[in-house]
């Protein structure tokens, strides 16, 4: 089972932090070509793919993977920009997909109304990784290290996060940036000094899921909670964080239909490493 890494050149917050990838030993050049995408090999679990359309707009790249080369895809971790109001620095992690639009409506950001990709279980643990390696490389505190609720495309099936840089055209660019995002992928999936962090499988471990339910869209309440849950517990393995559904995003007439896909992220939140 491998992991694929995506990254698409218009972008410099998803390009660069690839090359900085691609500088760690063990990469094969090239591998597979499906599609129009290019891949690299590392091993026998980490792919990087690497295209030229927008991040979100490449749809089911799971799927097609698995079509393409018999692999299984265990996760997929995109790399991208963060835009915000604010135009504020920025490192974010978040899962993805937009189960608050129904059925006809436009999905303007990629993925399709009312579909949610199970979330990844790492993403509460590399928040706390994310937050060390940008301390050590000084981009705190001029940059916020934070989670961001659900949102956008593009359409997976397996557990998926984004990992984010923002919020400017300068932030984007930024190399020391790109290396943090680097590294966080190369550590937290155990291909540094420590093992892997944030795997789970429900049928041989009892930790803690948190799913969160309402909240603004940088979800601080939910972000106390993760912390604090970190700090108070012997081992910062020992909570997973799920699915992260803002306030906005809930409307009391769907809660059958939203809670069914809620459910069906607990069912497919397994990964099999």
């Amino acid at each position: 089972m491998v992991t694929l890494v995506v990254a698409t050149t218009l972008d410099p917050a998803s390009i660069n932090p690839a090359k900085a990838l691609l500088t760690m030993p063990g990469w094969h050049h090239p591998g597979p070509l499906f599609d129009g995408i290019r891949s690299f090999i590392n091993g026998d679990k980490l792919r990087l793919l690497e295209h030229d359309k927008s991040i979100i707009a490449e749809d089911d790249l799971d799927q097609r993977w698995e079509n393409a080369t018999g692999e299984i895809v265990d996760e997929i971790i995109f790399l991208s920009k963060h835009t915000a109001v604010s135009n504020l620095p920025a490192l974010t992690i978040h899962p993805i997909g937009i189960p608050h639009l129904k059925e006809g409506d436009e999905a303007p950001q990629g993925g399709r109304p009312g579909w949610a990709a199970p979330p990844s279980p790492r993403m509460g643990q590399w928040l706390i990784l994310l937050k060390k390696i940008a301390q050590s490389h000084n981009l705190i505190p001029e940059f916020e290290i934070t989670l961001e609720a659900t949102h956008h495309g593009p359409v997976t099936s397996k557990p998926t996060m984004f990992i984010e840089i923002g919020s400017t055209e300068d932030y984007w660019k930024r190399v020391d940036a790109a290396q943090v995002i680097a590294l966080l992928v190369w550590e937290g999936l155990g291909f540094g000094e420590e093992a892997s962090i944030g795997n789970w499988s429900s049928k041989s471990e009892r930790k803690k899921v948190l799913l969160g339910i309402g909240g603004g869209h940088y979800v601080p309440r939910h972000m106390d909670i993760i912390l604090g849950a970190f700090i108070q517990m012997v081992s910062a393995d020992c909570v997973l964080t799920g699915k992260m559904v803002p306030g906005w995003a809930i409307f009391y007439p769907d809660i059958p239909c939203q809670w069914k896909i809620l459910a069906n992220q607990k069912q497919n939140l397994e990964p099999k490493i």
